[in-house]
């Protein structure tokens, strides 16, 4: 656990493990917390670097400027800082465009890239909804309301047989101890909204795996899986019984299918 200044924000940071540096960068509201569900595991066989985003998590000020750029800026500059450079790189979602803008704009810095439940831009069925998301915050929703809501989206139908692990985790996300500020989400969502790298993507050099669950309805795994097809030599995995959160839903076969990528 640790933290450098970089780029206008100090940059909360944990390294796991030892080995090849594999960068996780997380998605919209979310932080290093996230991934929890896979470290332990990746950290046996990698030197697993894990950044809290501009605008979120441990790292200050949350509200400071935000864009996909920026957040590409701070993981790279967090490799140079941790002596490395290069690194294998994961995103989840927003995470994802931001592993993107590594590879298009960093391409001798991205080993390889993995591309969890993403896409190269914001449709404008989600601009609509996580814009609806941020004016919820803004009005005062209460937060078990706001992230109930959210699980909606972002879990598959089978995470909700079990009311239990629904309660827990609504539960953990609300007493989560460092929140988002309003502000701050709403900063990330406009950045997501602004990012479009479609006619970079058969620019892109790294050897790249895109992972989607199924029952994803955020970012559909036939409709995207189409379009990242641009990349060159891409490989698609999608995975049954799984939604948005692929590496949380289905840590073992997530961390199978990125360990098999790797090797």
């Amino acid at each position: 656990m640790a933290s450098f200044s970089v780029n206008g924000v100090n940059l909360y940071y944990e390294v796991h493990g030892s080995g090849e540096p594999l960068l996780l960068i997380a998605g919209l509201a979310s932080d290093s917390q996230s991934w929890l569900p896979v470290v332990e595991e990746l950290a046996s066989y990698y030197q697993v670097i894990l950044p809290d985003n501009r605008g979120v998590g441990r790292t200050e000020p949350q509200d400071v400027e935000i864009s996909i750029k920026a957040i590409a800026d701070d993981c790279m500059a967090l490799l140079s800082y941790l002596g490395f450079s290069s690194a294998n790189i994961l995103g989840h979602s927003m995470g994802g465009f931001a592993a993107l803008d590594c590879a298009i704009r960093y391409p001798e810095r991205v080993s390889k890239l993995i591309l969890e439940s993403t896409s190269v831009f914001c449709s404008p069925r989600n601009t609509a909804l996580f814009s609806d998301w941020y004016s919820y915050l803004q009005n005062g929703m209460a937060l078990d309301q706001w992230f109930r809501n959210i699980f909606y989206w972002i879990f598959s139908e089978g995470f909700f047989n079990d009311i239990g692990a629904l309660q827990n985790a609504v539960r953990s996300a609300v007493e989560y101890p460092y929140p988002q500020t309003v502000n701050a989400f709403g900063d990330q969502v406009k950045a997501i909204e602004a990012f479009n790298c479609q006619e970079e993507l058969k620019n892109i050099t790294s050897k790249t795996l895109a992972v989607f669950g199924r029952e994803d309805i955020l970012f559909s795994p036939d409709e995207n899986a189409r379009v990242l097809n641009r990349i060159p030599g891409i490989v698609v995995s999608t995975v049954e019984h799984a939604a948005h959160s692929v590496h949380m839903e289905k840590p073992d076969e997530f961390v199978r299918i990125v360990r098999n990528f790797l090797i």
